[in-house]
């Protein structure tokens, strides 16, 4: 257990900024200095604080919120190929609510949820469907996931994007109980057979797609609210009498690897020549079922734990790892009957971690992943600062973030739109894993950001922009704390930015070659005083502008 054993002692500033790296899309220097020298217990008390659930979008016909009213849904397409106007401007929201979260990791969680539980947006043509979706990540984001996984059977952006709308009794659709098993819940294992995958097997897809029959999407949004939640879910396919006459009402037997389990509705009746049809609740209580038994397994609490490892912490899961971390984690996440947050707070406060494991043989853990795109651009934008759009600004908003998510487009993360059902392949493609996202074309864009960043993203026919201040944000005394000192400026934005400390000679690079031009720090010392006395700031724009440049494409931002 010395893998997991928490942590001791007040935190360090790089332990702080590592944390924070990890748990949120990147933290500002505010909350690094919030959570250094507080004790582990106290960081993630501050971490998993419940905000409120940020406001719906904004109609950019009527400017009021989406939800209520429901808006007209604008579709282009041919050939039922649709697709919904209103789906990117979901997207650019949902992107907003990252760059604009205050210190906590639930939208990193609903992020996580996001790369498990994988929609993709061009399957789907009702934004609303992916509104809630989003809702549901984030009600579930420190709650219980096996709650989460029930109502995601019944998800109407699910039931669309794995054709849940076409699985009814006599003409089964197994495509999402097949990623059911294998992706969402118990994961595939060591195949033993071309029909068995030593966690689940054929069979079992094929009972479990009966069990999920009969459902159709509901785009009213106005009925099936799930009590807990209120968020509206698909509908059961019922005749006058409440029965659920789409639904496969027989007998389910599962394979060996479920014990043999049997699942049959608790209620049937008799409508005319139709015979043994089972009721809503009948209907609704099987899928309960099917959901108890798999999270039953404890299979599936390590699948789990070792996505979150990976999300989390480090792609490369070896025999020590899943020994002393996944093990451990699993049995904490199955004996609390999957909450999140108890599995959460022992993978965070854990000496593995932070690198404080007694007999550490693998890899460390800090440093140790690439950022994905939205670390780079969410986190980029939070640490310095950036005004963005407020979203009564339309449409200046919504073009705005559109670039944002051109950005994170280009550097190799399409918001929403996964290449494979699997999800982003950094989250799931063995070997490579978060490598993915480092192509020589990826990699350019990302540099590329900086330098937009500094002369400011716009789009077309707009005016404002989303542009970094760096004279502004030094000269605030809450984030550096002498600009006029060169080698402090340089220290406090390396100490920040980089997730290691770097060496004496990478160090110089930064102030003497880049910052000072190879001058003195005297010399520096007396043009910031000459800004701050009369006020023209175009001697250290330039030179600030060039470090930050020079910080932000360097290869030790990209890790984390």
């Amino acid at each position: 257990m010395s893998a997991v054993s928490p942590i001791t002692g007040p935190l360090s500033r790089r332990a702080a900024s590592h944390l924070l790296k990890r748990l949120t899309f990147g933290p500002t220097r505010k909350e690094i200095n919030e959570i250094e020298n507080k004790s582990i217990d106290q960081a993630l008390d501050i971490l998993f604080q419940k905000h409120k659930h940020p406001q719906p979008p904004l109609d950019t016909a009527t400017g009021r919120q989406w939800v209520n009213p429901i808006p007209k849904e604008g579709r282009i397409g041919r050939d039922n190929n649709l697709e919904t106007v209103l789906i990117p401007y979901m997207r650019n929201w949902w992107l907003d609510t990252m760059c604009r979260e205050k210190t906590g990791i639930t939208e990193k969680m609903v992020f996580f949820f996001h790369s498990h539980f994988t929609t993709i947006q061009s399957r789907i043509y009702y934004s609303l469907s992916l509104y809630y979706q989003l809702s549901l990540f984030r009600h579930h984001a420190l709650g219980n996931v096996k709650d989460l996984a029930y109502k995601l059977c019944r998800d109407n952006a699910m039931l669309i994007h794995l054709d849940g709308n076409d699985n009814e009794v006599g003409h089964p659709n197994e495509n999402f109980a097949r990623e059911f098993l294998e992706l969402y819940t118990i994961g595939k294992g060591k195949q033993v057979s071309s029909t068995d995958y030593s966690n689940y097997t054929e069979q079992d897809i094929k009972e479990a797609a009966r069990i999920l029959s009969g459902f159709k999407t509901e785009h009213t949004f106005s009925t099936d609210l799930d009590p807990e939640t209120g968020v509206p879910l698909g509908r059961m396919i019922l005749n006058p009498q409440m029965m659920a006459i789409r639904h496969d009402s027989g007998e389910k037997k599962f394979s060996h690897r479920f014990g043999n389990r049997v699942i049959k509705p608790k209620e049937v009746k008799t409508y005319y020549a139709l015979k043994n049809i089972a009721t809503k609740e009948a209907a609704l209580g099987e899928v309960q079922e099917l959901v108890d038994m798999i999270f039953e397994q404890k299979e599936t609490a390590k699948h789990f734990c070792r996505k979150l490892y990976r999300f989390f912490v480090y792609y490369d899961i070896t025999p020590e790892i899943e020994k002393n971390v996944i093990e451990p984690l699993a049995e904490t996440l199955y004996k609390n009957n999957y909450e999140f947050e108890p599995v959460l707070r022992q993978l965070f406060s854990s000496k593995h971690f932070f690198d404080q494991d007694t007999n550490k043989k693998s890899e460390f853990v800090q440093a140790s992943l690439i950022k994905s795109p939205l670390e780079v651009v969410a986190g980029t934008l939070r640490y310095f600062e950036v005004n963005l759009p407020e979203r009564t600004q339309i449409p200046k908003y919504y073009e705005l973030y559109s670039e944002l998510q051109e950005r994170l487009k280009q550097q190799g993360l399409d918001l929403y739109e996964p290449y494979d059902v699997a999800g982003y392949t950094a989250y799931y493609q063995a070997p490579d894993f978060n490598r993915h996202w480092i192509s020589s074309s990826n990699l350019a864009r990302r540099y590329e950001f900086a330098d937009d960043l500094l002369k400011g993203i716009s789009s077309k026919g707009m005016n404002s922009s989303v542009k970094l201040d760096i004279v502004k944000f030094v000269r605030n005394s809450q984030n550096i704390s002498d600009p006029s000192d060169a080698e402090k400026l340089v220290k406090e934005l390396t100490d920040d930015l980089f997730p290691e400390v770097i060496s004496k000679d990478r160090f110089n690079y930064f102030l003497n070659e880049i910052l000072l031009d190879n001058l003195s720090t005297t010399t520096w010392k007396h043009e910031w005083q000459n800004y701050i006395e009369k006020g023209n700031d175009s001697a250290v724009r330039q030179q600030l502008e060039k470090l930050v440049r020079a910080l932000l494409q360097a290869p030790e931002y990209q890790l984390f």
